[in-house]
């Protein structure tokens, strides 16, 4: 163990001492082009010299004060998905001796992502380097520990919301992709593995991703359209899911004794509190409190309830029968494909592609795991990474100019595209680090471990038999 604890000690004073190195930089490019342009008045050119120098992602803050409430609540919703959300979700969906682990799962996602947006990853999602032609793939180092970023700054796509407000929503979806993948592996990995995993796969796969759609990239710039996050969030946590658990191979007994979930009314007030927060993270994108925030709004209620109905009559007519969990499975895919929608369709094309989620997720996360005997624990892939799929591509149909005039260059090819890129950038970044956690901390519990159960032997908590 000792050295394990050695390489993952360096690994973080390596990403310290990097981050301290470019944080002495000074954001004077940004000012300092647009003089030397003329392109400002001589009043702004007195103001500028006795403010501070902006990066290029940032421009002065123009308080509106009711975007920047309905902000900070959509964020605090966001929040909410994770923790207890999500959490409470998959909590329930496992077996009793596994339930505080997957539990934890969660947090850990929070905890080590935070530091990491803090350090790094906002900068290189949100960030504009000076190079046009890096910027396409990625961001700058400018603003790395938030170096640059005061009360006074706004992100220059909103200037009426406070920086550092816009950096904690952003921060919200940036914790719920890696604990949505933990579904993937649930009841087999190593917490010490999954921290190191969570912080590198949140550097190296999301962080682009976020810039490559929304940051600035090349895949915005192409006309892809992605709301809410289809591909940033759904796709890529989906197919990051499927990487990992063809890699860590299935639970000990799967498809051989039953593992069935030990409490799915746990599982319906994480997906309740999903759903609540759902409305943060897709009618909160909309960046502002005005009229597409409500569309998004009902478009997300609306996708929710009709895919919980089309997986019900799916699951019905095969199984004879009305689960829970399918129930709350189909409101989650409907919520998942409305994603990327959410700001562009109206609510009759919402509808419909909440009905055609239903069905699709179903089919991924039943039959198809069946026929490919691969171990999507809580399915991840089957959930998040074919709704996604399905919402994004549908996007380029429905996405109406009567919601948002962005949707007039919808095309269902540059969806298509964006899907091309996101997947396989998520599987390849995926790959990597997971052999970076293997060869370095581990990933995999022993047997033993496994057999007994992860609460015990990892967390030395357990709950009560009943």
């Amino acid at each position: 163990m000792g050295p394990r604890l050695v390489a993952l000690g360096c690994l973080t004073a390596g990403l310290l001492v990097a981050g301290s190195a470019l944080a002495s930089g000074s954001p004077e490019v940004a000012t300092t082009a647009a003089l030397a342009a003329g392109t400002i008045s001589e009043t702004a050119r007195t103001a500028s010299e006795q403010a501070p120098a902006l990066f290029l992602h940032q421009v002065p803050l123009e308080l509106n004060e009711a975007s920047t409430a309905w902000l900070g609540t959509s964020t605090a919703l966001v929040l909410l998905m994770t923790l207890p959300g999500l959490a409470l979700f998959y909590g329930g969906m496992v077996r009793r001796k596994n339930v505080i682990a997957t539990i934890t799962q969660s947090v850990a996602a929070f905890a080590v992502v935070t530091l990491v947006w803090f350090v790094a990853g906002y900068s290189i999602a949100f960030g504009v380097n000076p190079d046009e032609g890096l910027n396409r793939f990625i961001g700058s180092f400018d603003a790395v520990f938030l170096n640059g970023v005061t009360k006074d700054t706004a992100y220059s796509a909103l200037p009426g919301i406070p920086e550092y407000l816009w950096i904690s929503f952003q921060l919200t979806f940036a914790v719920i992709t890696p604990a949505l993948i933990t579904g993937a592996f649930a009841e087999r990995i190593k917490y010490s593995g999954l921290l190191l995993f969570i912080a590198l796969w949140s550097l190296i796969v999301y962080a682009p991703i976020a810039h490559w759609v929304w940051g600035g990239g090349f895949l915005g710039a192409e006309g892809v359209l992605d709301f809410a996050g289809g591909a940033v969030v759904h796709v890529n946590s989906g197919v990051a899911g499927l990487v990992c658990a063809l890699f860590l191979g299935a639970r000990k007994g799967y498809g051989v004794v039953p593992i069935t979930a030990h409490n799915p009314v746990l599982t319906m007030i994480g997906a309740s509190l999903l759903l609540v927060g759902w409305i943060g993270f897709n009618a909160g994108s909309a960046g502002a409190a005005d009229g597409l925030m409500s569309v998004a709004l009902i478009n997300t209620l609306l996708a929710a309830a009709a895919g919980s109905l089309s997986w019900k009559f799916i699951e019905r007519i095969e199984k004879r029968k009305w689960s829970l969990i399918g129930v709350l499975s189909g409101v989650v895919a409907g919520l998942v494909a409305i994603t990327p929608a959410a700001g562009f369709v109206d609510p009759k094309g919402a509808v419909i592609i909440g009905l055609i989620a239903g069905p699709v997720c179903y089919v991924s996360s039943v039959w198809l795991k069946k026929l490919l005997k691969y171990d999507d624990s809580l399915d991840a892939f089957g959930l998040h990474g074919a709704g996604g799929l399905v919402g994004a591509l549908l996007t380029g149909v429905f996405a109406t100019t009567a919601v948002n005039d962005l949707s007039a260059d919808a095309t269902v090819w540059a969806q298509f595209m964006g899907l091309v890129w996101t997947i396989v950038w998520s599987a390849i970044g995926t790959l990597i680090v997971l052999v970076i956690c293997k060869y370095t901390i581990g990933l995999r519990v022993k047997e033993e471990v496994e057999d007994e159960g992860l609460d015990t032997h990892l967390h030395g908590e357990a709950l009560e038999a009943s």
